[in-house]
């Protein structure tokens, strides 16, 4: 509920056998709930409409009901970690520009307990959950229409539960396929290279990117396997210190790139796709454009002397269409491949502005505008380069995002190769088609390679994007980049595409398998054994995500006399044996950061 006073009116409604009250403060209009049953058992639905016969602005509304934690240990949503069961109140709030709609609760077996998502993933909504301590009840509720929408005479959405004996993953990549299903949420095509490893500037040279650098990073790169390069911020600034002052005129460093055209040429000519950062929202007070949009941002900059950059509002359409005229202008310019578009996430509704209303917004809900925004974008980009690419940071990667944006990358977990693993399972939980990428992966150049290596093997089942120096890290490191790439592509089939099964989420994921019918992948992040499903009749590829010498592995049925093959991290076969394998526990030799494929 908002903090303001309302004076509360309450209907009542019974889903999945528990009773639902709803509670707003507006008057004069009907807000009705509609149960119904889903297409299957454990799946309910109910229906919310709110309807008045003059337009108005709608306060907010709320669903509260009972939820007994009994089987229930530890609830997620779209967050980057996972959230622990326990006491006090958790809750995930999410619009066009900012996750989604979803919740999950579960046991520590991975079963479903109860999957709660929102048909509205445009306008802000939270779903949450407190622990009343005196009876271990939950006290489940989704607030909707939380910041402003224009006058309506009409709303409806619709609220999806499932409570079906499954395994967590499934009923989150259920409520992703009831999403896409959807016509308003049609995901973006993915072009095929976006589902191949990418080098990125960022980590390696931050702000200190020349062309001179990225050509050879590209070079060296294009010869390990990557094919696309994502060049991040540092290309349209001179000045190196970190923020985003500068940020808002988006036209190249001319001391630093000349002539950008033939820059990305050379690019091309070494067989990589060009990828560009921008800032999305941001227009920075060094800007040549500042003043001309510093009184269409969400943050008014009079009250804010000390701050060097500010949010655009993109409910002001001479915003949107400013910037979709950056991105044409670039991409015809330079002629790029795609677009690293960061910071959507910052189009969220704030305190100064949220009431501002007119004086040349032609839009009254900051997520509608950003919704539309982001749709004119893609169209427009599409109708210049039907295959172009566009990344979205975690954070931003709701059903909406899905639209416009065909790759979703994990979070900032620089040199965090447990950070990695947790927000690519969350991301591949929901992401369904859209190719999901690591964050750029990093490592002290004076690391072991078997420790290096833990930084691309923890985003095993993601496509790899990197950000080493390539002609600074050790030999050792480039022979591990090249075998991991070259035995990532060979198994993207399963890794990328297979069935995917994080096991144990309570623990981080140290189990994560995924399968096709002629594969099996698993990979071992943790200390303990590998529980496999049935494997007889396909290859079993096993990778080893830890410094333990060792895989040990669980098989349900014999599969009898079969060849093993272990590589180590650089690529060296280090066994090629036929081994006889039993129902039960093996004990499998990888290496530490090793493969092994059984035959």
């Amino acid at each position: 509920m908002t903090n303001r006073e309302r004076a509360a009116i309450m209907t009542t409604a019974s889903i999945a056998n528990c009773p639902v009250t709803l509670q707003h403060d507006n008057p004069g209009m009907e807000v009705t709930l509609t149960p119904r049953q889903g297409e299957a058992p454990g799946i309910d639905y109910i229906d919310v409409a709110l309807t008045a016969t003059e337009p108005t602005r709608p306060n907010s509304i709320m669903l509260t009901w009972d939820y007994k934690s009994i089987d229930v240990h530890q609830r997620t949503c779209t967050e980057q970690r996972p959230n622990l069961g326990g006491c006090g109140r958790a809750r995930t709030r999410s619009s066009a520009a900012r996750g989604a709609p979803v919740w999950c609760m579960y046991n520590y077996a991975g079963d479903n307990r109860t999957t709660i998502a929102v048909a509205d993933a445009i306008n802000t909504c939270e779903i949450s959950a407190a622990h009343q301590e005196e009876t271990a009840i939950l006290i489940c509720s989704i607030e909707l229409l939380i910041d402003p929408v224009p006058p309506l005479t009409e709303y409806t959405t619709t609220i999806r539960i499932d409570t079906r004996e499954q395994k967590y993953w499934q009923a989150m990549q259920d409520v992703s396929d009831w999403w896409a299903a959807m016509p308003e949420y049609t995901p973006a095509p993915v072009p095929e290279t976006a589902r191949l490893p990418f080098y990125s500037t960022w980590y390696s040279y931050h702000l200190g990117i020349t062309p001179d650098a990225i050509e050879k990073e590209c070079r060296l790169a294009k010869a390990l396997g990557m094919e696309a390069v994502i060049v991040d911020d540092g290309w349209q600034t001179d000045d190196m210190n970190r923020g985003y002052s500068y940020c808002g005129d988006w036209e190249a460093a001319a001391s630093k790139f000349p002539d950008f055209r033939e820059h990305v040429d050379r690019v091309h000519a070494i067989g990589m796709k060009y990828l560009l950062w921008f800032s999305v929202p941001f227009m920075g007070v060094n800007a040549k454009h500042y003043d001309r949009f510093k009184d269409k941002c969400l943050t008014r900059p009079e009250n804010n002397p000390n701050q060097k950059w500010f949010t655009l509002d993109p409910r002001f359409p001479e915003v949107r269409e400013y910037l979709i005229g950056v991105y044409e202008r670039c991409i015809n310019e330079f002629d790029l491949d795609g677009f690293k578009l960061d910071f959507i996430d910052c189009f969220g509704t704030n305190e100064e502005t949220k009431d501002a209303f007119g004086d040349g917004r032609d839009y009254q809900s900051v997520p509608e505008a950003a919704d539309r925004l982001m749709s004119d974008v893609i169209t427009r980009l599409k109708a210049i380069k039907p295959d172009v690419m566009i990344e979205f940071r975690q954070g931003y990667i709701g059903p909406a995002m899905r639209k416009y944006g065909n790759i979703f990358r994990v979070g900032d977990e620089p040199n965090n190769a447990g950070g990695n693993r947790i927000g690519s399972m969350l991301l591949r939980a929901l992401s369904g088609t859209t190719a999901v990428h690591s964050d750029m992966v990093m490592w002290h150049y004076e690391d072991t390679v078997e420790s290096a290596a833990q930084q691309l093997i923890h985003a095993l089942f993601t496509v790899p994007q990197i950000s080493v120096r390539l002609d600074e890290v050790p030999a050792s490191h480039v022979d591990m980049i090249r075998r991991y790439c070259a035995f990532w592509r060979e198994h993207r089939d399963v890794l990328l595409d297979g069935t995917i099964a994080p096991l144990q989420p309570q623990f981080a994921y140290p189990v994560v398998i995924s399968e096709t019918e002629s594969k099996v992948a698993a990979a071992a992040y943790a200390n303990g054994f590998v529980p496999l499903p049935p494997v007889a009749g396909r290859t079993l590829i096993l990778v080893n995500g830890t410094l333990e010498p060792r895989v040990v592995i669980e098989l349900p049925d014999p599969l009898g006399a079969r060849r093993v093959q272990i590589w180590n991290c650089t690529g060296a076969c280090v066994s090629d044996e036929e081994q006889e394998l039993a129902a039960g526990l093996h004990a499998i030799a990888v290496p530490a950061a090793g493969t092994a494929v059984i035959g």
